[in-house]
């Protein structure tokens, strides 16, 4: 028996086995450290708003009257309708007119006389009150309906009254509506007085839009506090702090798996971005965005794409 042969086979088993295990060693060793994904810094304007109240409101309201005193005999007006200048909207007939003409009516049948005072709308508007009824005793003077004027339709800013310094440079404003649309307005005069309990001021919004808006709804705008032109910032997300909020750091990657520590100064905010006033950053600096909490001051990650 040849021996020589038999020891051969192990021997070129193991010689073939060990780049493999140090291949998977090597790969081993590349996987070790904390999966991250990255961002980079954004260059841009920046605006530092504050979000206050708004709340849609008819400035006129006129009162449909009656001219005299008598029964309603007719009642075109219903609530919530839009009315047009001139529109008829009651009909009233006197107790006079009524004894009057059934006399008149003995002596001669072809003589119609009805006594009947139409009463029309004074203006454009929608219908928001009725204090009668059909068959309604009303006297001379007294109010039958409310229309609002449609030309008077405003939002009124309810604005905390030590926000006011901000006001000269928002004449220009947008409103967002509480079914996700946007209204231009244009900010105008204030009311002339200050809510006791809030201390908050009216001022006047004029708004410019053919689509009927009901009354007292809610709107949000957004005040520019301060704006900055062309500065840097980065995601929320990328800054990291203490428990104090005193000091602030991002990780920035030096290389392909290495991410240090950068202490940072940052400045404004909004609801996405933080701007950044030093050090400076730069577009092609990669910075981590995701998996950085915990980090030490070196670390060595795994980028995720």
């Amino acid at each position: 028996m040849n021996y020589n042969k038999i020891l051969v086979i192990p021997f070129f088993l193991i010689m073939a086995c060990k780049p493999a295990a140090k291949e998977a060693e090597d790969t081993n060793k590349e996987a070790i450290g904390t999966p991250v994904t990255l961002t980079s810094p954004e260059k841009g304007n920046m605006k530092d708003v504050v979000e206050v109240n708004a709340v849609s409101a008819f400035l006129l309201k006129s009162a449909v009257k009656s001219n005299s005193n008598g029964y309603l005999q007719v009642v075109n007006a219903t609530l919530g309708k839009l009315v047009n200048k001139g529109d008829e909207l009651f009909v009233i007939k006197t107790k006079e007119a009524n004894s009057l003409g059934n006399a008149l009516t003995k002596l001669d049948s072809s003589f119609h006389f009805d006594g009947t005072i139409h009463i029309k709308s004074p203006g454009t508007g929608y219908i928001t009150q009725i204090n009668y009824r059909i068959g309604d005793y009303v006297q001379d003077g007294e109010a039958l309906a409310t229309i609002t004027d449609t030309k008077s339709f405003v939002f009124l800013l309810d604005l905390p009254y030590e926000l006011k310094s901000y006001l000269p440079n928002n004449h220009q404003l947008e409103l967002k509506l509480p079914d996700g649309s946007t209204l231009n307005g244009i900010l105008e005069a204030p009311m002339p007085m200050v809510d006791a309990v809030s201390q908050t001021q009216n001022f006047i919004i004029k708004v410019n839009t053919s689509n009927p808006i009901p009354e007292n709804l809610i709107a949000k705008v957004a005040l520019v506090k301060k704006l900055k032109i062309n500065t840097t910032s980065i995601p929320k997300a990328a800054l990291l702090s203490n428990d104090t909020q005193t000091e602030f750091w991002v990780m920035k990657m030096m290389d392909s798996v290495t991410a240090v520590r950068v202490d940072v100064k940052k400045g404004i905010e909004t609801n996405s971005n933080v701007e950044i006033l030093s050090p400076q950053l730069f577009p092609k600096d990669r910075l981590i965005l995701t998996g950085h909490y915990g980090l030490a001051d070196t670390a060595k990650v795994i980028v995720n794409k």
